[in-house]
């Protein structure tokens, strides 16, 4: 087969990208729920010490790692006729809201082991569920077409849906999660919990209804063994480079999400709104712009470039005064676009390379192990908050009767902006600096994408002779 009779990459109309984009915001909406209050909920609300709260991350740490490669594993392997990535979302995201509503409902006069195995045992559940739902999601999208640029209408039609439901996230609870009195009541939370759970259901099965899977990479790929999965991932320079990368970018999401309540009610004491508009908005703004950046500097200089602006934006917040902190979040909104939309594109093209090397493709092993060594980033930053905010001197509502104290100890506020600000802002650079030893670009890029067109018209053809 010569390049002139190469088939060109599928180009995909509105509507398949606005629906790809609406399980995404179904997804992102509870987990920036789960991330934004969490911390807040049990710490400061239940008031269940950093020990304990530390314990949790550690063990939902390690089984967080633990999940993705083996329901990747599961995935890549799956031969049904109805598609290996599909039927995983539709029959999980029932249990994925029922497991996230049990979060919120933890006794809240418990003890502290109680609440401790609460925690603990919810966090498991709904993790397992979203894991599943989000990984075979991810997995989807470099199957659905070779190109590039398509790969990135895709992402960031997933990104701006996306963050809508971070942004929701962020806005649900903090219109019904208690603000003060001795006795808060955590009715209206829950109740507004339920309804988020459904919500999120609806969407991610909608994407499944609409959303086709190429049955050629199901019927006529054979699966690798485990143990020559894990060689494959593992020897793959491409591969590791870039969850090297993304280590750091999801340690900055993490902290980033965790402590913007901190941020607004003991730094800015001003509403979490206006925090947010001021990080979301410039990201907005900048979630569609990365495809022109891609366009102009090359996939991997984009994502250099936007890590480096975020990164100043962050470490700038620490130091300067509270009147120009929403100068350095619109900075780092901005520079958190190419994190959020270019990253999959990224290992989309790692596994186009690696096709090339084992003949199949094998998404789910690389965003399970990626999640393997990328995941345990969440549980550092949900133990890192409490742990700076405790040797910070900062005072909880729960140990102050129930009352918000707004007027923190200056070293409190501080520990605030450190885990805001400076430590985000490092990973983030180091997220840049690393990307300097990423070996797809230029001619052998070019090159590999041609050979890559090649491969899956013969799997095609294959397809259609297993059909006749």
């Amino acid at each position: 087969m010569t390049a002139t009779t190469l088939p060109e990459p599928q180009k995909l109309t509105f509507k398949f990208k606005f629906a790809w984009g609406i399980a995404s915001l179904g997804g992102n909406l509870i987990a920036g729920i789960f991330g934004a209050l969490l911390p807040i909920f049990y710490q400061d609300y239940l008031g269940l010490s950093a020990k304990w709260i530390g314990l949790a991350s550690l063990i939902y740490g390690i089984w967080n790692a633990l999940n993705d490669p083996i329901f990747g594993f599961i995935s890549d392997s799956t031969r049904s006729k109805h598609g290996r990535r599909i039927p995983f979302m539709r029959f999980t995201a029932p249990f994925l809201a029922l497991s996230f509503i049990l979060v919120w409902f933890a006794p809240q006069h418990a003890g502290q082991f109680s609440l401790f195995l609460w925690m603990l045992v919810s966090m498991i559940l709904y993790d397992g569920c979203y894991t599943i739902i989000m990984l075979v999601y991810s997995a989807l999208l470099p199957e659905i077409t070779e190109s590039d640029s398509e790969r990135n209408k895709l992402q960031i039609s997933s990104s701006l849906l996306g963050m809508l439901g971070v942004l929701l996230g962020f806005l649900i609870p903090d219109m019904f999660r208690p603000k003060s009195g001795a006795l808060p009541s955590f009715f209206p939370l829950q109740i507004a919990m339920i309804v988020v759970g459904i919500t999120c259901m609806l969407l991610i099965l909608v994407t499944t209804f609409t959303v086709k899977e190429r049955m050629e990479f199901t019927q006529v790929d054979r699966p690798l063994s485990l143990k020559e999965q894990l060689k494959a991932t593992f020897t793959s320079k491409s591969f590791l480079v870039l969850v090297a990368q993304n280590f750091m970018s999801i340690l900055v999401s993490s902290l980033i999400t965790g402590s913007m309540f901190y941020l607004a009610d003991y730094v800015m004491k001003t509403s979490t709104v206006i925090l947010l508009v001021y990080v979301f908005v410039p990201m907005i703004i900048g979630i569609p712009i990365t495809n022109l950046v891609r366009q102009k500097l090359g996939l991997v200089q984009a994502q250099q470039l936007l890590l480096t602006i975020g990164g100043c934006g962050l470490i700038a917040l620490t130091f300067l005064p509270n009147s120009f902190i929403p100068i350095a979040l619109v900075i780092a909104g901005f520079g958190l676009a190419g994190p959020q939309t270019l990253t999959n594109i990224l290992f989309a093209e790692v596994a186009d390379e690696d096709e090339l090397r084992t003949g199949v493709r094998r998404e789910g092993a690389f965003f399970g192990v990626n999640a393997l060594i990328t995941k345990p980033a969440q549980s550092i930053a949900l133990a890192l908050a409490p742990f700076i905010l405790e040797a910070t001197h900062f005072v909880t509502r729960e140990s102050n009767g129930g009352v918000t104290m707004l007027n923190q100890p200056a070293s409190a506020v501080f520990g605030i902006k450190l885990f805001i600000g400076l430590i985000p802002g490092i990973a983030m650079l180091l997220g840049a600096l690393i990307l300097f030893a990423f070996p797809l670009r230029g001619e052998k890029l070019a090159e590999m994408q041609r050979q890559v067109l090649e491969l899956h018209a013969k799997k095609k053809e294959a397809l259609e002779k297993l059909s006749a």
